[in-house]
């Protein structure tokens, strides 16, 4: 696609704009706070997600799918073989439209709604509360709860923002049975509670909490965090499970091809200028290995930069030190 399409807010080039601005109002069923005063913190980008960020190469039916999330504010359901790029899809979008460092929640099998959202110190509460147990003052000012809560990755996206931010929700499909349709309500509703707020809002209508990736504290007014604008969230799945039919519609689904030879060699282009041209024969190795079992696209870069580095120093069998590299991520021979 050589001329991109004027609705696009998301273009997949890597190149930082302010496009998210043009973005159009949400359709009425996805409407949110929109009265909330900002308070998530800006977290400004490492260098690690500039450089993940800008050599992203997405296709075209991808970038369209993202802008489709994009304009309905739903989330992304991400799935594809491993080294696709599921992962740093995220950090694309995140790094383009200069929406900040992402926030990833990690979900594995012990993971539940509530990590995801906030975390309670119970214990350090009782132990500040032992020591101020004579402490008259601190019994009329009341104890600030705020110290013994942080949000988690998803409570600090949906924030109240004037930019959402972007959340990379990793292998959702490694979760509880029940994580899908505990995110249900969270999507549609874009807001929840801290319970341990709500029940002292009587005493104290303002609690200072810290989010998951600042050591600011942000306000949180009578327990209820509502967002203001929808966080742009990327959920990436291996295909280890079926997802609920309501949860499915919830999502835009995106499934990641695996690259061919044009799209590897623009990959090894933007991560390793100038050694595309030179790694033809590496690039056929790869494509020819991946067929009868996984491998990943970061296995064929890690191979091209070892043995341009060790070909320095000559005599060196290069297709045969790339097969080294290039394992399969499964216990498949290539004779299966």
């Amino acid at each position: 696609m050589s001329e991109k399409p004027g609705w696009w807010i998301y273009e997949g080039t890597g190149v930082p704009h302010d496009g998210i601005d043009r973005l159009p109002a949400p359709p009425p069923w996805r409407v949110f706070d929109e009265s909330a005063t900002p308070t998530a913190p800006g977290v400004e980008e490492t260098k690690a997600d500039i450089r993940r960020g800008a050599n992203y190469r997405p296709d075209p039916d991808t970038v369209e799918l993202v802008n489709a999330a994009l304009y309905l504010r739903r989330p992304l359901l991400v799935t594809g073989h491993p080294g696709t790029g599921k992962s740093t899809l995220a950090a694309a979008i995140a790094h383009e439209l200069k929406l900040g460092r992402p926030l990833r929640w990690n979900i594995t099998s012990r993971v539940t709604l509530r990590d995801g959202l906030y975390q309670y110190d119970p214990l350090a509460r009782l132990y500040q509360t032992k020591r101020h147990a004579d402490d008259s003052a601190e019994r009329d000012n009341g104890e600030d709860l705020g110290r013994f809560i942080r949000l988690g990755p998803l409570g600090t996206a949906l924030l109240p923002s004037t930019r959402p931010r972007v959340l990379l929700i990793d292998e959702i499909d490694k979760g509880d049975l029940d994580l899908p349709n505990d995110l249900l309500t969270i999507f549609e509703d874009g807001a929840y509670e801290i319970a341990e707020l709500v029940r002292h809002a009587d005493r104290t209508a303002d609690a200072q909490v810290m989010t998951a990736d600042s050591t600011q504290r942000v306000p949180v007014h009578q327990g209820q965090v509502s967002c203001r604008a929808f966080p742009v969230i990327v959920m990436t799945s291996n295909d280890e499970r079926e997802f609920p039919p309501a949860f499915l519609r919830r999502c835009i689904q995106v499934t990641l091809p695996q690259p061919d030879e044009d799209k590897l060699t623009s990959i090894v282009d933007a991560h390793l200028d100038g050694l595309a041209q030179d790694s033809a024969d590496l690039i056929d190795t790869f494509l020819a290995r991946r067929e009868p079992g996984d491998l990943a696209t970061d296995q064929l870069l890690n191979a091209i930069y070892l043995t341009d580095q060790a070909g320095r120093s000559g005599g060196v069998d290069r297709v045969h030190l790339a097969e080294k590299v290039m394992t399969h991520l499964s216990r498949r021979s290539d004779d299966d």
